[in-house]
């Protein structure tokens, strides 16, 4: 198997990403500030992504308890293992439950602001990229599905209304993360109430907007990367997501022209040495996800850090 498609660099604005393999931000309930986050990350970014995008964390939070100064070591454990650092903002916490109805306009204003703040600590402590997450059902999701969007102001009802948030946030954050930086935007391609066609409008406005790199989850069942292929054509990397820590699978993404980048989730969970064993050769030597979502998934519902089956040792 030529495993050489993964491996090849590719530059984005002032950055070089060694390799096409993305750690995707997955909650872990390990404290990010804390030893035993840093460690998390650390560990990953050894073994051999060219990205890792720190999990969901609320834009809220920067500048009081999440601070440049206690999150540079963060940082500087990912750029060791030789990766690029990014970290996923969330408008609110990830367990919230807040829908478009719930927020008045001066919320939304601060939220705006959150995201400013939030993008200027991160850069400060040495940050590559920062991700707002458009996906998977939370409150920018939910903004942009007219089936969740109940609103009828300027945030609510046509496709025009229901991008605002996201291109407002979007170009809050390019301004304050300058050139430098890296702006990804995390988006689920079909959902409640909209289709393809309205995700690849979004999209080409992102991009315009300042996004350099669009964030595609999830794949179909069907066809690795299936789903982020039509975003191919907005000019700018895409990465996918979805059973691709199977190699093969990776490479078609690939190789078919579906993808620029591979995230590789649970499989960076069972094994996180899986892109240093691809590159040498050792397929047979992976720790491999077997989909049983016990330890992951179901540590992540009981509140308590995530683990895998498959480690010979559970802490």
């Amino acid at each position: 198997m030529d495993t050489t498609p993964l491996f090849q660099p590719l530059s984005v604005r002032t950055k070089t990403l060694r390799n096409r393999i993305v750690m995707p931000p997955m909650v872990g309930l390990r404290p990010i500030t804390s030893p035993e986050g840093i460690d998390w990350y650390g560990q990953r970014a050894q073994g051999g992504v060219a990205l890792a995008i720190v999990e969901a964390t609320a834009a809220n939070r920067f500048g009081s308890d999440l601070t440049a100064d206690n999150l540079r070591p963060l940082v500087d454990a990912i750029h060791q293992g030789g990766a690029l650092a990014a970290i996923q903002l969330f408008p609110v916490t990830w367990r919230a439950q807040i829908t478009p109805a719930d927020l008045g306009m001066q919320q939304i204003e601060s939220m705006v602001c959150h995201y400013r703040v939030a993008t200027e600590v991160c850069a400060e402590a040495g940050f590559d990229g920062v991700e707002p997450h458009g996906a998977h059902g939370f409150l920018l999701n939910q903004f942009f599905s007219p089936a969740k969007n109940q609103r009828a102001d300027q945030y609510g009802g046509s496709l025009e209304n229901r991008m605002r948030l996201a291109l407002r946030i979007v170009g809050e954050v390019r301004a304050a993360c300058g050139q430098e930086m890296l702006l990804l935007y995390r988006h689920t391609p079909v959902g409640p109430g909209y289709e393809m066609e309205e995700s690849l409008v979004l999209a080409q406005a992102l991009v315009e907007a300042g996004v350099d790199i669009l964030d595609i989850s999830p794949s179909s069942i069907q066809e690795p990367g299936d789903r982020a292929a039509p975003f191919v054509r907005c000019g700018v990397p895409v990465i996918a997501v979805g059973g691709l820590d199977v190699v093969g699978r990776a490479l078609a993404a690939l190789n078919q022209g579906r993808a620029d980048l591979v995230a590789i989730g649970r499989g960076l969970i069972a094994d996180p040495e899986w892109p240093r064993k691809v590159q040498e050769g050792r397929m047979y030597d992976i720790v491999k996800c077997v989909k049983c979502d016990k330890l992951c998934y179901g540590n992540l519902r009981q509140g308590v850090p995530i683990a895998c089956t498959q480690w010979n040792d559970h802490a």
